[in-house]
């Protein structure tokens, strides 16, 4: 099975399979930090992408995606690609290629379905052309629903699966090998560290009308269990982390891993109630052991990817004020209010973000004596055609199994390549001593992480009680950073009985440097955005730091960057309305000068000009509605920095 995608290594047999599937010597199953020949202790940032899909997820498979986990690799460290769709002999109509590799990556592909889609694309069986798999194969939309639907919603397997589902299991447990043995092949466990690839598999939790609880499971090595946890098994997210602890943590020695929630934005509020829901079972009220566990299992939190961000909403009246809160978002709630005919259209609710989940954070402490979503924050693209970090706006080939399925055969300026909501998607940024996946894995758990948009800014956030005013002019900046307070993900320690006033923060943020393809924006200004605990309410501020105001701009028939910009901002700011008596959240946002989004490079090289409507094309349309974002403004969101009483 799966000989016409790779060969492998070796093979699983689910009879008699062992514990686990073991990384060979030398592998990188679990050595020490400080075999990097490049190692910094006072950490550098890797940026990578935690939310890779490839022909192994039914969803990309029905859309014609060919890449396996190993094309992935290879992408990600520069190598160059064809995607969809292909001509009679196989071979792709288009290329694709990094213009800078990624440093780390994890291969995400969703765990339900993993042997039906071994079983539906290798010809020679019976079940080969059962009927859903026919459908699978050549009406790609069917197929999607079929699984969906049966799998998702039903929770239950098709009959070619076998009594209880054993056939589909066993061949579940080739794919999961082969996955496991790829990313041992791709991670470089020399001592020059090139590259990191993380085993990780996608848990796809959706209940109600597509509410959306997904979670991107990472696991520290290649010392893992037979069979990723599924939701059609672990019927909660509780579930999934009582599976995790058992055959994972207690069950395979050296193992361990996290869980990344992601599309809060696609949740319909339900991602950050209690994890207990099922599709049987409303959220419970969180309690005491729940909000413990999460916050050990769910150390990170994805804001962003190319279904929209997930920070904050400017649609809704708590965050009217925020005009940066605007930022690429969905005009519908759920996975459902898209996707159905029946189900009307839904805008999100407050409890969709991460900002409305840090502050729930601060009041459900209150109330339990523990935070449920301490999170630190990444981004990444939950790319469908196996790219890992394209993220760029020029040239976006649509990332949702290659974008619009009716415009495949078309040129390609001719049409939209994705759904004009979604985007490129953003890149989990990890600072770390070396490219190791003992060193960034260390760095997830204590959430020294940062997420950007897609470019790539080196933004550090300290937070401490003595920073000095001119602490960016010292050249030992970091170190004293380190040395006199918290990083990223941190907690900031009681307040000395000699320091008067509130905490201080040292930010910085140095503009992404660019490609020869693209010289990147400059900086616009720092925010931080602080969030506490007032008499059981949440209350949040957003101060800009650094920067400010200036005449950057972009032309939207050229996306030439007008203006000027910063190359570089930094500050110590002090909290003026620190109140030692409640507890807050600080995060930094860094904001680079406008550029033209990936939609407005299309409609620029289809020659749309909206005053003259012979120039647009129908399927062009939207490039001059007045809903059409035609521009973006890049940037970074700071893992946040936590004060407690």
């Amino acid at each position: 099975m799966l000989s016409r995608f790779f060969s492998l290594p070796f093979v699983f047999l689910v009879l008699g399979m062992p514990a686990a599937a073991r990384a060979e010597p030398g592998q990188g199953a679990g050595r020490d930090l400080g075999v990097c020949a490049d190692n910094d202790p006072l950490r550098r940032p890797f940026f990578g992408d935690t939310h890779v899909h490839t022909t192994y997820s039914f969803d990309a498979n029905s859309q014609d995606t060919r890449n396996t986990p190993r094309d992935a690799y290879r992408f990600a460290q520069g190598q160059r690609m064809g995607i969809q769709p292909y001509d009679a002999e196989g071979q792709a109509l288009r290329h694709i290629q990094l213009d800078r590799p990624l440093d780390f990556v994890a291969v995400t592909d969703h765990a339900e379905f993993l042997g039906e889609m071994n079983i539906c694309t290798t010809p020679g069986t019976w079940s080969y052309w059962h009927p859903i798999c026919f459908a699978h194969r050549n009406i790609p939309t069917a197929g999607i629903l079929a699984f969906g639907f049966r799998g998702l919603v039903d929770k239950e397997r098709w009959g070619f699966c076998g009594e209880e589902g054993s056939d589909c299991l066993a061949s579940a447990g080739e794919t999961w090998a082969d996955t496991v043995a790829a990313a041992e092949e791709a991670n470089d466990a020399s001592d020059s560290c090139r590259f990191t690839s993380f085993v990780a598999y996608e848990w796809t939790a959706s209940v109600g009308e597509g509410q959306n609880l997904h979670r991107n499971v990472i696991f520290r090595n290649a010392q893992v269990p037979v069979l990723p946890a599924s939701w059609i098994e672990t019927p909660s997210a509780v579930d999934l982390w009582d599976r995790l602890e058992a055959d994972c943590v207690e069950g395979i020695d050296g193992c361990n891993a996290i869980t990344i929630p992601h599309n809060s934005n696609l949740s319909g509020g339900l991602i950050f109630q209690s994890a207990t829901a099922t599709s049987e079972e409303p959220p419970g009220p969180t309690r005491v052991e729940e909000a413990r566990r999460r916050s050990r299992w769910e150390p990170l939190v994805e804001i962003m990817q190319h279904k929209g961000s997930s920070e904050c909403d400017s649609r809704l009246p708590v965050w009217q004020g925020d005009e940066y809160c605007g930022f690429e978002k969905l005009p519908y709630d759920r996975f459902g209010s898209k996707q159905s005919d029946f189900v009307e259209t839904q805008q999100a609710t407050a409890n969709n973000y991460v900002r409305w989940a840090l502050g729930e954070g601060l009041r459900i402490q209150g109330e339990l004596g523990s935070n449920p979503f301490h999170f630190g924050i990444i981004a990444s693209t939950d790319t469908h055609i196996a790219a890992p970090g394209l993220t760029s706006e020029q040239g976006h080939p649509g990332h949702g199994g290659a974008g619009r399925m009716d415009a495949w055969g078309a040129a390609e300026a001719a049409n939209f390549s994705d759904d004009i909501e979604f985007g490129p998607g953003g890149l989990a940024v990890l600072w770390a001593e070396e490219n190791s996946r003992e060193s960034l894995f260390a760095a997830m758990q204590r959430r020294e992480a940062y997420a950007t948009s897609g470019t790539r800014p080196r933004v550090r956030f300290f937070g401490g009680w003595k920073y000095p005013d001119n602490l960016c002019a010292a050249p030992d900046a970091v170190a004293k950073g380190y040395a006199g307070g918290t990083p990223m993900g941190g907690d900031l320690g009681s307040r000395p009985p000699e320091v008067g006033g509130g905490p201080r923060f040292f930010v910085s943020a140095l503009r992404d440097p660019g490609t020869a393809k693209d010289a990147g924006a400059a900086l616009e200004r720092i925010q931080i955005i602080k969030g506490k605990l007032s008499g059981g309410e949440v209350e949040e501020s957003v101060l800009t730091v650094a920067g400010g105001p200036n005449n950057g701009a972009v032309d939207l028939g050229t996306c030439e960057r007008l203006g000027q910009g910063a190359d570089s901002l930094c500050t110590v700011w002090q909290d003026p309305d620190f109140d030692p008596a409640e507890a807050a959240f600080y995060y930094a946002r860094v904001i680079e000068n406008p550029s033209c989004r990936w939609s407005q490079y299309t409609c620029n090289a289809a020659g749309v000009r909206c005053e003259d409507p012979a120039t647009i094309p129908e399927a062009l349309a939207s490039c001059c509605s007045q809903e059409h974002q035609s521009s973006i403004q890049e940037r970074a969101w700071t893992s946040p920095i936590w004060f407690t009483p």
